[in-house]
C-alpha cells in the first residue's frame, strides 16, 4: 500500500489516513468499518476509533498489525470494486503522512560521494543527529526560509518508518520492524550548521522538512538497497544516486540504532543524502524564495515543495 494523510480541499474535515489506488485515494478508517460490516453486521461493530484509529498520528503508533488490517479493509474495497469510496486525488490535499514522530534520527556524512564533496573524512561508524517535529511538513507544503539563515541548502533522503518496537534488532531481523519508507528532504541551513561542531540548530528550523508524499509499506516496495534517488531545483537535476551507495546500509542502521536507542513504531530514520547539494556547487548554489525543489525515490514516488521566506 501507499499510505497517506489526506483530507478534501475547502473543507474542514481533520486529516485521515487513507492510500493511493490509481488516481484516487481511499479512505482506510471507513474501508475497515465497511468490511466488518460485511463480516458481522452493524450489531457486532465495535468502537471504531478504537480499533482503527482515523488519523495517520495514531496509525502509525499501532504499527505493523494495524497496517495488516488496513491492507485487508483496502483489498475488500478494490477486489469488491466499491468506487463509492474512491475520491478523486486531484480533490485532496496530501499531508505529512508520519506527522508526529516520537523520534527523528537523522544519519550524517552516509553516501561516501558526499563526504567527499563536503571535504570530510568517511566516518568509522554513523553519525547521528536528531530533528524536532517543529520541522516536519507535508509533501505539497511550502518549506519556509527562516531570515536566520542565507545558506538554506536541500537534501534528498529515504526514511524509514517504524512499525514494531525496536530494541537490540539483529541486521537480519531488520526488516521485521519496519512499517515502510517515504521521502524526506533534510533542509539544512549550513551557515547555522556549521557555526558550531553540534549540526542541531542548522538542522531543526521550523517547518523546513518536508516528508512524503506516502509510505510505501515494505511489502509493496520490497527490497530498499538500490533505489534511485534524485533530487531537481527549478527543474534543473542536482543530486543522482541509488541507495546501494549507502555506507551504512538499511540492516546496519537498525542494527546500530536499536542498539542505542529504542525505536517505536511511527518513529522515522532519515538515511542520508548523496552527492550534488548546493553547498559543494562551483560556487554555492542556496536555495531562494520562490524557488522548486523536487525529490524523486524509485518506487514511492515525487514530491515537490516551494520554498517561501518569511
Amino acid at each position: 500500500m501507499k499510505l497517506v494523510s489526506y483530507k478534501k480541499k475547502n473543507g474542514d474535515d481533520d486529516w485521515r489516513i487513507g492510500c493511493i489506488h490509481q488516481d484516487s485515494v481511499i479512505d482506510l478508517q471507513a474501508s475497515y468499518r465497511v468490511m466488518l460490516l460485511s463480516e458481522n453486521g452493524e450489531e457486532a461493530l465495535p468502537p471504531l476509533n478504537e480499533v482503527f484509529p482515523s488519523n495517520s498520528s495514531d496509525f502509525f503508533l499501532r504499527g505493523i498489525d494495524l497496517i495488516e488490517k488496513a491492507n485487508q479493509a483496502y483489498d475488500h474495497i478494490v477486489e469488491n470494486n466499491m468506487e463509492a469510496h474512491f475520491i478523486k486525488r486531484e480533490t485532496v490535499t496530501l499531508g505529512n503522512p508520519v506527522p508526529s514522530p516520537s523520534k527523528i534520527i537523522c544519519v550524517g556524512k552516509n553516501y561516501a560521494d558526499h563526504v567527499a564533496e563536503m571535504q570530510s573524512e568517511i566516518p568509522k561508524y554513523p553519525v547521528l543527529f536528531a530533528k524536532f517535529t517543529n520541522a516536519l511538513i507535508g509533501p505539497e507544503d511550502a518549506i519556509e526560509k527562516s531570515p536566520s539563515t542565507e545558506k538554506l541548502d536541500y537534501e534528498a533522503e529515504l526514511v524509514i518508518v517504524i512499525g514494531k518496537q525496536a530494541s537490540k534488532v539483529k541486521k537480519e531481523n531488520a526488516g521485521d520492524y519496519i512499517a515502510g519508507y517515504t521521502i524526506g528532504n533534510d533542509t539544512s541551513a549550513r551557515d547555522l550548521q556549521k557555526r558550531t561542531p553540534q549540526w542541531l540548530q542548522g538542522k531543526s528550523l521550523d517547518r523546513s522538512t518536508p516528508i512524503g508524499p506516502c509510505v510505501v509499506t515494505g511489502d509493496e516496495l520490497g527490497d530498499a538497497s538500490s533505489l534511485a534517488i534524485k533530487s531537481y531545483v527549478n527543474g534543473e537535476e542536482r543530486q543522482s544516486s541509488t541507495t546501494s551507495n549507502l555506507i551504512f546500509d538499511i540492516p546496519f542502521l537498525m542494527e546500530f540504532i536499536s542498539d542505542l536507542i529504542t525505536l517505536n513504531p511511527g518513529d522515522i530514520i532519515m538515511t542520508g543524502t548523496p552527492d550534488g547539494v548546493g553547498f559543494a556547487m562551483d560556487p554555492p548554489q542556496f536555495l531562494k524564495d520562490g524557488d522548486r525543489v523536487t525529490i524523486e525515490i524509485e518506487r514511492i514516488g515525487r514530491m515537490e515543495n516551494t520554498v517561501r521566506s518569511y
